[in-house]
């Protein structure tokens, strides 16, 4: 009887690593004379698993396999890594690797389930959670679950059950504190950055804020990429800690800090295809603020004719789906709906929005109202979750900690805290005008528009980039002044922002009359 024939031992290929930017991807390379990529008869675009030797940790991750024919890139008998697969490994280039096809994800079933309109249960959800955070779904897998989301809706019980798997695929902060106050805004008003006037202060009150946010999705800019312009933001659990019991508050990015790291992923794919869906928002809002172990929340919620919510049925349905899962979730949660019909301030994008956050610190005469107000609204209703502020309070305790400079200091002492930037960027030296078409008064901005004609400019990518708002809503204008300014870097982004602009400026002049009341109680 003839001897089984012994079992071919795997291939093995040194490590190389490839600077390429995937964005949160895994993106590995197999030259296509490779022996290994022939052998095992890989395609472009396969998912495969690469893994160490036991000798080297056995340490395996998920990649999306590109074949190349550029021995630059990758030579025949090399494995190459993208600069977010290689660090993720963390192994040496030359480091030996094995490589085979991945198993597809068993949780795909459950998003062609949602695709046909399902309903998911919160193990289908943490499933799916689970292989997203182990990059096992490729961008277009990924992209299928947020459009499915999205188009087929969650119900209330999915929300509540997605935020608490987005909650349990990273780390959680604890601080040892009765009270840990945030808020967030839901976006779609541009130039909207109350959080970095609001997180002074409030920890200048004593109370404990450590502010984590997101990059932009589909906005110009969010609180981190403008925070990113005073001070660095990519900070570890240890450094908050230190700093948020030092100054009582912090203003980071969340990603750093592996808090809730799916969304981060979710966000990647959000963020070209522009969807930002109530149910996949509420439960990227409230895992993130779980997460960094927040106990009172304060949720702003703008309302206008061009903002992300449009209608005061849709704010309040929206407002009760935050109540339903926050209260499940163990959050004291408030939301606020707030006055949309036009960006706040007067910057769109990271340097400008940053300006006129230090404008209103600064108590600068000329700092715009609107964003100063709204701030000082927003912290003391804050304020008011101190069990020793009396409801009604808050506001004037806001106002007296801005006035008389003691939020600046806050502001100030953070910066130099989390790393003050050695050189902040100025606005985008490329410069051109859109001016009135005729006289009157400005009767409407479309928040929307000014949001598109910013990121067309560069923003938030190019921090210099963005649209410097020059009259608002109900000012008076002559026929060839100007209604903005456009800010670029690049002359090409500037083309494409000018262009957009040309087509329809996002601004309307008309008489007093026509301009709309607010939507909600000023």
């Amino acid at each position: 009887m003839a001897a089984a024939p012994s079992p071919v031992p795997e291939a093995m290929l040194p490590l190389r690593r490839v600077a390429i930017d995937t964005y949160r991807e895994n993106v590995a390379y197999l030259h296509r004379d490779c022996p290994v990529y022939r052998a095992e008869g890989f395609q472009a675009l396969a998912k495969v698993e690469i893994e160490l030797a036991e000798g080297n940790g056995g340490r395996r991750i998920l990649a999306v396999l590109n074949v190349v024919d550029d021995e630059a890139v990758c030579p025949p008998g090399a494995l190459g890594l993208a600069e977010q697969a290689f660090d993720q490994l963390g192994a040496p280039e030359g480091t030996p690797v094995r490589v085979r096809h991945a198993q597809p994800p068993a949780s795909m079933e459950a998003v062609r389930r949602k695709m046909a309109g399902d309903r998911l249960s919160l193990a289908e959800l943490r499933a799916i959670a689970r292989d997203v955070v182990e990059h096992r779904y490729s961008k277009i897998e990924l992209a299928a679950f947020v459009v499915a989301c999205a188009q087929a809706g969650l119900d209330r019980d999915e929300v509540l059950a997605l935020t608490r798997a987005m909650l349990e695929t990273g780390e959680r902060l604890a601080w040892d504190e009765p009270v840990v106050a945030d808020k967030h805004c839901i976006g779609g008003i541009p130039g909207n950055r109350t959080s970095m006037i609001v997180v002074p202060i409030v920890a200048a009150h004593g109370m404990c804020i450590p502010k984590t946010s997101s990059r932009a999705i589909t906005s110009p800019a969010g609180t981190a990429d403008t925070m990113e312009v005073l001070a660095r933001v990519e900070l570890d659990p240890a450094e908050m800690r230190e700093i948020v019991h030092r100054l009582r508050g912090c203003l980071a990015w969340g990603g750093t800090a592996r808090l809730a790291p799916m969304d981060d992923i979710l966000i990647a794919v959000e963020r070209p295809l522009a969807l930002d869906s109530p149910g996949q928002m509420v439960a990227s809002i409230l895992s993130k603020k779980l997460a960094a172990g927040s106990s009172h929340l304060l949720v702003d919620v703008p309302v206008g004719p061009t903002a992300k919510v449009r209608s005061m049925r849709q704010a309040l349905a929206l407002r009760k789906l935050f109540e339903y899962v926050g209260d499940r979730v163990g959050l004291h949660l408030e939301v606020v709906i707030t006055d949309g019909r036009q960006p706040v301030g007067r910057g769109i994008g990271p340097v400008l929005e940053a300006r006129d956050v230090m404008e209103v610190l600064q108590n600068d005469p000329g700092a715009p109202a609107d964003l100063r107000e709204k701030s000082l609204r927003l912290a003391g209703r804050i304020i008011e979750f101190d069990p020793d502020v009396r409801g009604g309070q808050g506001y004037a305790i806001a106002r007296d900690i801005l006035d008389s400079g003691r939020a600046l200091a806050r502001m100030e002492a953070i910066v130099a805290a989390q790393g003050p930037q050695r050189e902040r960027p100025a606005p985008g030296p490329l410069v051109h005008e859109v001016t009135s078409p005729g006289d009157g008064v400005v009767t409407a901005i479309d928040c929307h528009r000014m949001a598109r004609i910013a990121r067309l400019a560069g923003a938030p990518m190019s921090k210099g980039a963005g649209v410097d708002l020059l009259r608002k809503l109900g000012e008076p204008v002559r026929r060839g002044e100007p209604l903005y300014r456009i800010h670029a870097e690049v002359p090409a982004e500037l083309g494409f922002a000018r262009a957009l602009a040309e087509r329809d400026s996002g601004y309307r002049i008309g008489e007093p009359g026509e301009i709309p009341s607010p939507w909600v109680p000023e």
